[in-house]
């Protein structure tokens, strides 16, 4: 008996030193279809964007096509369009996402507000939103019509010229292209900064009061410090969209008048879609890559800094 008692647990402790092994592997067999799916839909992409990058490929020329090497990169650099296209998207980009905070913050706190009618308010506000990027052009196509727009009524009460329209002038086409992206773009904002500001307990606004403080300095002291994460997150992912933008002025104007509204995807969607330039067109993209890499890690450690100076 004796025996067969201290042969028990040798028998046992092969069972256990095998169960740890089982469940340090059970993670990665959990996250292996998730893995799988990034595998197939980022990187592969990604990766055939490089191989063609170093490609002379059109489909329209496959008596050309070949190995460039960097020559798609040399002739990126020596591009002017590519150049004037990047520093169009900058001032895009800028416009846009900060005309888009500061509207839709001020349509965040009047919602926020209790009065009559809230909740129909909140239903216009965030309707733009719902509505697609193709039926949204299609709005603004009809508004800007010189026939069919406001142009033409303009024109009925004196002012301006009948069949003229905004997008026709490279000045008044910037400020008309911002016009429409604002109208889809504000309640991005509010939607976000509404969900955030009714997190905010009223005994803070009811303590501050009763010190003395007033509306504004409620505002600066306690709404705004607590809207910091949303902003943050809100202004980095829709500058990456705005960025990425290219239904709204593919369809407006196509980069024009003269190349006046060209934006860098914008230019390589014209170069794959019109000239069929897919190895040029794929140097263009990894750049535009680089630049939202570049853009979101310095943005985020920007951030990061400034909250640990103020700790």
């Amino acid at each position: 008996m004796a025996v067969l008692n201290a042969a028990a647990p040798t028998g046992v402790a092969p069972n256990r030193r095998r169960r740890p092994r089982r469940e340090r592997w059970t993670p990665y067999l959990l996250i292996a279809p998730a893995v799988v799916l990034v595998a197939v839909f980022l990187v592969y992409p990604i990766g055939s964007v490089v191989y063609y990058s170093l490609y002379d490929y059109n489909v329209t020329k496959p008596w050309s096509n070949g190995f460039v090497g960097l020559g798609n990169y040399v002739t990126m650099v020596e591009d002017s369009l590519f150049w004037q296209s990047l520093v169009f998207t900058a001032q895009w980009v800028f416009v846009e996402v900060g005309l888009q905070l500061v509207f839709g913050l001020a349509l965040a706190l009047v919602i926020n507000e209790t009065f009559v009618g809230r909740a129909l308010g909140r239903a216009l506000v965030f309707a733009p939103w719902a509505v697609s990027g193709v039926l949204t052009t299609t709005i603004w196509l009809l508004i800007y019509n010189p026939t069919t727009g406001f142009g033409r009524y303009l024109a009925d009460a004196g002012i301006g010229t009948y069949g003229t329209s905004p997008l026709a002038e490279a000045g008044s086409a910037f400020w008309a292209l911002v016009v429409a992206e604002l109208w889809r773009g504000i309640p991005f904002f509010a939607l976000l900064i509404l969900a955030d500001l009714q997190s905010i307990s009223g005994d803070l606004y009811e303590s501050a009061e009763v010190d003395g403080a007033g509306r504004f300095r409620r505002f600066w002291s306690i709404t705004l410090p607590h809207l910091r994460n949303a902003i943050i997150i809100s202004t980095l992912l829709r500058a990456v969209w705005e960025f990425n933008n290219v239904d709204l002025l593919y369809t407006l104007t196509g980069g024009g008048p003269g190349n006046a509204t060209m934006t860098l995807p914008l230019y390589v969607a014209r170069l794959a879609i019109d000239a069929k330039e897919f190895g040029y067109g794929s140097a263009l993209t990894m750049a535009a890559f680089v630049i939202l890499a570049l853009f979101s890690v310095t943005y985020l450690w920007l951030v990061r800094m400034g909250k640990d100076q103020k700790a």
